[in-house]
This record gives C-alpha cells, structure tokens and sequence, in this order.
C-alpha cells in the first residue's frame, strides 16, 4: 500500500500541481477582436492549352490568418498564459481569371466572358461581406471559450501560445461558419451562372 502511494505521489509530481490549471483561471481576460478583410487584387491569364470557348473560370485565393496576442502572468511555479487578443485577416486575396487564348484581349467575346467571371468575384466578395459579423462573433465565442494555460519554465510560453491558437482555430463556432462560407459560395457562384442567358457572348459571334 505504501509503495502504491509513493508511485501516485511521484506521478503528481511528474505530472505538475493538479491546482496548476484552476490556478491560473483569475488570469482569463475577455479577448479583443480585430478582424480583417485582405486587400484583394484580380489577374486575368490565358492558358496555353485551350479551355471552354464559351466559359471562362476563376480561382479565389482565401486567406485565412489567426494571429493572437498572450498576457503573461508569472504565478508561483510558473506563468500563466492567457489568450489577450486575436487580430484575424480572412477573405479573399486574389482571383485569378481564366480565359481561353481563342479570344483575343478587348475583343467583344473577351470582354463578355471577363464581365461575367468578374460577377463571380463580386459573388465571392458580397459572402465575406454578409458573414463578416458572423465571423466576428464566432472568433470571439472561439477566443472568449479559451481558459488560460499553465506552464512551469518561460521557454514553454512559446508552445503555450501556439496551443491556445490551435484551440482558436479548432472551435466548432470558426469551423461551423467557415462551411457556411464555402456552402454561399457555391449557392451565390451557381446563381451567377443561372442568371446568364449567354445573349451578350452570342452576340459577339453574329
């Protein structure tokens, strides 16, 4: 019984005060919230290889960028590291048009397929405008749910941070919203599509 006593105390031991977690709880801070939208720019190429004659393509760049900010209290045995503030940076930073080399630049069916892949980025871009305040709020339910961790040496505050990231990041709150996101996407990308009578371009051809 004593022997089984001596390894129980020693796990403790290994495994740092069990007090070490409820202990640094006085230290959680109601997060700050920063959120972005990254400066977005547009490129137009024309692929060698001959694509859709009638349809151009767009490819959307999504940033998605969490950088926190941590208060660092140093408590008796250690330091607690607290979740301080989040400065998010999420939307779209490129949109790479597509168009095939059939149709020569500032010609008429040129101009019509790029008109129309441009109403695929303002699609794209009304989403990240009407989710915005939803986004907010589920970085700052993500942030605000995060308790504060304890670590016993200065040179695990480092790792101490990334994890409290990680745990931002891995909410269900942020993801839900995210699949929201992508699900408008495709919805408002097929209505774009649906909308086109294809008139312009035809016309180009007559």
């Amino acid at each position: 019984m004593y022997v089984k006593y001596l390894v129980c105390l020693f796990l403790l031991l290994l495994s740092g005060p069990v007090w070490a977690g409820d202990d640094c709880l006085p230290y959680k801070l109601t997060p700050r919230i920063d959120l972005e939208n990254p400066t977005w720019s547009k490129e137009v190429v024309q692929p060698l290889r001959h694509m859709d004659l009638l349809h151009g393509n767009v490819v959307a760049t999504m940033v998605d960028n969490y950088d926190i900010v941590a208060d660092i209290t140093n408590i008796e045995d250690g330091y607690c590291v607290a979740l301080k503030s989040v400065y998010a940076v999420v939307g779209y930073s490129n949109f790479l048009v597509q168009i095939d080399i059939r149709h020569q630049p500032n010609t008429c069916s040129y101009t019509a397929i790029l008109s129309h892949e441009d109403e695929h980025i303002r699609a794209y871009l009304s989403v990240m405008d009407d989710f915005k305040k939803e986004l907010q709020d589920s970085i700052y339910s993500a942030a605000d749910s995060i308790t504060p961790i304890f670590v016993r040496s200065a040179s695990d505050i480092d790792a101490a941070i990334t994890e409290l990231n990680a745990e931002l990041q891995a909410h269900p709150d942020l993801i839900l919203v995210k699949q929201k996101i992508k699900a408008a996407e495709e919805i408002r990308n097929k209505r774009v599509d649906q909308h086109d009578t294809g008139e312009t371009l035809r016309a180009c051809f007559e």
